[in-house]
């Protein structure tokens, strides 16, 4: 799969910036409560920059308090906020599953997962929910819309998500973009991973099934019939923000789909960077 290198650089290129931020800021928050002695620190570093007991002293460090402080409460209230809507939304569909449709799902598709369900629902739905172990959601609507062949590709298509276990991958970066905000380099991995994660997720619907023709169908049927973006909470959609481009690959796989970045973006984040991992190798020599 063409796209799995890039899905990887960019998960790991998020993963790096946030393991690297968020230790230079456990040990600025180590030495501010505990007293800890902490020779090198980003946060440290920048206060130091200004006479004590002047007016930007102050200022500066009141910024970098609410930075951090935004930071934690911002994932400590997502992480809660997900818990909280996942049990739910888990218990509301367990009461809609149609037993009869999900056995006739399991039957007749045989996915190799079997961590899936059919719900009873009108609209055309199809999605990923979970994080430990995700499950695989498709509604009776969606069913009754969808030929065999269509209905295979939506499937396999879902089945690389929970395999991959793309809802948590993507509520991580989620977290990471909204929480170190100031890095516009974490917005933009979460924004491509999304994307990407969709097309490899096409590319191995079309795999699996050998014909891009029912997963161009379903796709078109679903945008026929309307879709909802941005769900909460984190699901990992069929027919999401991104078809557009997923239309495209479709038509014309040898075009390239470009994973731009701004060059604002570049010049603020590896100035961002270079400070951050300056003051980590600092630290540790």
């Amino acid at each position: 799969m063409r796209w799995q290198k890039k899905s990887t650089t960019v998960l790991v290129i998020s993963l790096f910036i946030a393991v690297l931020v968020w230790s230079q800021m456990g040990m600025y928050l180590a030495h501010l409560i505990f007293g800890v002695d902490v020779k090198v620190n980003f946060f440290r570093f920048c206060v130091s920059l200004f006479k004590e007991n002047t007016v930007y002293y102050f200022l500066v460090i009141t910024f970098l308090n609410v930075v951090i402080a935004y930071a934690i409460l911002i994932t400590l209230m997502k992480v809660t906020q997900q818990y909280i809507l996942s049990r739910r939304f888990k218990t509301k569909l367990m009461s809609l599953r149609n037993i009869s449709l999900t056995a006739h799902v399991i039957k007749e598709y045989q996915p190799l997962n079997q961590n899936i369900i059919v719900i009873d629902h009108e609209h055309a739905i199809a999605f990923t929910v979970g994080f430990r172990r995700p499950l695989v959601v498709l509604s009776s609507g969606l069913t009754e819309i969808l030929d065999h062949q269509e209905l295979e590709a939506v499937i396999e298509h879902e089945s690389f998500h929970q395999r991959q276990f793309d809802a948590l991958k993507i509520f991580l970066l989620q977290i990471i973009s909204q929480s170190l905000w100031f890095i516009p380099l974490t917005k933009w991995s979460y924004q491509n991973y999304k994307l990407i994660s969709e097309l490899l997720a096409d590319e191995y619907a079309i795999k699996e099934t050998g014909s891009e023709l029912g997963l161009g169908s379903a796709l078109l049927k679903l945008i026929k019939k309307g879709f909802s973006d941005n769900p909460t909470p984190v699901l990992v959609y069929f027919s999401d923000g991104v078809v557009n481009y997923r239309l495209q690959q479709l038509i014309d796989p040898t075009q390239m789909i470009p994973v731009r970045l701004s060059i604002m973006t570049i010049v603020i984040s590896i100035h961002f960077l270079l400070l951050f991992m300056g003051m980590v190798l600092l630290a540790v020599t």
